[in-house]
C-alpha cells in the first residue's frame, strides 16, 4: 500500500516587481493507494500533479509531509523502494542510437534483471505493448507513439510493484494510447499500484478506480468517478471539474 500524508512542496518564485516570494505547489496532498487500483490525478496544467508525482517517485524531496511504500519510507529505505518503482514523466528522453532491444537490454542490467532472463522478459514486454515489429529497430527512426512505448517498456523491464506514470499518453495517436491504456489494466489485475496522472478526463473516467482532482496545489475532490459525478450533479469528470472550480482554473 502506499500512504500519502499532509505532503508539501515550497517554491520560491519572482513575482511582476521581481520580488522573491514562496509558493506551494502541493499544499497538504493526503491519500492512499491499495494494491490492483488505478488512481488518476486530474487538474490541468500547473495546478501540482507533476511536482506530487515526483515526489512520490523519490525525485524531490517534500517540504513537509510523509510518503510510505509497504512501511517503508525513503529516508531509510531509498534503494528499495526505487527499485519497486517505475516512474514516465511525458517529457523523459532516451538513447535515441540504439534498438529498442539494447535500450531495454541496458535497462535490465541497471536493474539487476537475472541474464538469463533478460531476453525472454523483453520479448514478453514487446509482445504485452505490440513493440515486436520494432523491436530491433532505432529508436531515432521510432514514431512518437512507439517511443513512447519503449519508455513505458524500460519502466517495467523490472517487474516493478508501482507505477507512477505522468501524462503517459499526452500527444498520441488513438492507437498508441489505447496500447497503454490496455497496459495499465492487465498490470492492475496483476496487483499493481498505478498513479495516472492526466488531463484527457475522458481517459481517468474509463480507466481509474479512484480520482484526486488537484487545482492550485490542493485536492479539491476525490472518490470513485461515480461518486464525484453524483456528487458535483454532472455526467462526467470534465463537467465535474469546472462545477467544483467555478468554471476557472489556474491554467495560464
Amino acid at each position: 500500500m502506499l500512504k500519502v500524508k499532509d505532503l508539501k512542496k515550497k517554491f520560491i518564485r519572482y513575482n511582476s516587481k521581481k520580488q522573491k516570494e514562496e509558493f506551494y505547489a502541493d499544499n497538504g496532498i493526503s491519500f492512499e493507494a491499495k494494491e490492483g487500483e488505478i488512481i488518476g490525478v486530474l487538474g490541468p496544467n500547473g495546478a501540482g500533479k507533476t511536482t506530487l508525482l515526483r515526489m512520490i517517485a523519490g525525485i524531490l524531496e517534500p517540504t513537509s509531509g510523509t510518503i510510505e511504500f509497504d512501511g517503508l519510507n525513503y529516508s531509510k529505505n531509498e534503494i528499495e523502494i526505487k527499485k519497486n518503482i517505475a516512474y514516465l514523466s511525458g517529457n523523459t528522453k532516451i538513447y535515441n542510437t540504439l534498438s529498442t532491444y539494447e535500450l531495454l537490454k541496458m535497462c535490465a542490467e541497471i536493474y539487476e534483471v537475472k541474464k538469463e532472463n533478460i531476453d525472454s522478459r523483453i520479448k514478453e514486454i514487446a509482445k504485452t505493448l505490440n513493440m515486436e515489429s520494432f523491436l530491433y529497430n532505432r529508436i531515432a527512426n521510432l514514431s512518437t507513439g512507439q517511443t513512447q512505448r519503449v519508455n513505458i517498456a524500460r519502466c517495467l523491464i523490472h517487474d516493478p510493484k508501482y507505477y507512477i506514470l505522468d501524462e503517459a499518453t499526452s500527444g498520441l495517436d488513438i492507437i498508441s494510447s489505447q496500447v497503454i491504456l490496455d497496459f495499465m489494466k492487465e498490470e492492475k489485475k496483476k496487483g499493481k499500484i498505478i498513479l495516472y496522472s492526466t488531463h484527457y478526463m475522458e481517459e481517468a473516467e474509463n480507466i481509474c478506480d479512484y480520482v484526486i482532482m488537484i487545482n492550485k496545489g490542493v485536492i479539491i475532490k476525490e472518490g470513485t468517478p461515480e461518486k464525484i459525478r453524483k456528487e458535483t450533479k454532472t455526467t462526467n469528470l470534465r463537467d465535474a471539474f469546472f462545477a467544483l472550480i467555478g468554471g476557472k482554473s489556474n491554467e495560464e
